[in-house]
């Protein structure tokens, strides 16, 4: 398995964008059943995580500036393909972002995370920063990570 990581948008290659488009729609919307923008104009200014597992977008994930998304930067777009589940690839891909923002010296990061997801984010030393809410039909949790707080 390779991880790239793409600090800008303009450097993915047009088989990247459509790799990673259609891994989101392909989880987010179709196998979770639920209608909602994905393509929302956040990606131009976020870092891309990619993992590949030969020619196959295994994992993916974006990186999005403070002031997008949250007051802190953030995590987003978290996802597995179904095929490669059960293998630790969404813990390889929150560590190595997780480290990429340690090494920025960055004090927080902000996750909007689906809210039966709280354990697996919560390894990571993630806490809750809100009650559960719906987001287009599934509910959801906002949580914070501060990095002199959390483990490792």
């Amino acid at each position: 398995m390779k991880l790239e990581h793409i600090t800008h948008f303009n450097d993915l290659s047009p088989s990247d964008l459509y790799n990673l488009l259609k891994l989101r729609q392909d989880v987010f919307i179709i196998e979770q059943d639920c209608i909602y923008e994905d393509i929302d104009r956040i990606d131009f200014n976020s870092e891309h995580m990619l993992v590949y597992d030969k020619t196959t977008l295994a994992a993916y994930a974006r990186i999005v500036p403070a002031g997008l998304k949250f007051d802190a930067i953030s995590i987003g777009r978290v996802v597995v393909h179904p095929k490669m589940r059960r293998k630790g690839l969404g813990k390889r891909l929150m560590k190595q972002a997780l480290d990429i923002l340690k090494k920025r010296k960055e004090d927080e990061v902000k996750i909007e995370a689906q809210q039966y997801l709280q354990k697996f984010y919560r390894s990571f030393g993630f806490k809750n920063i809100s009650d559960p809410f719906d987001l287009d039909g599934i509910p959801h949790i906002n949580m914070s990570l501060k990095f002199d707080q959390c483990p490792g």
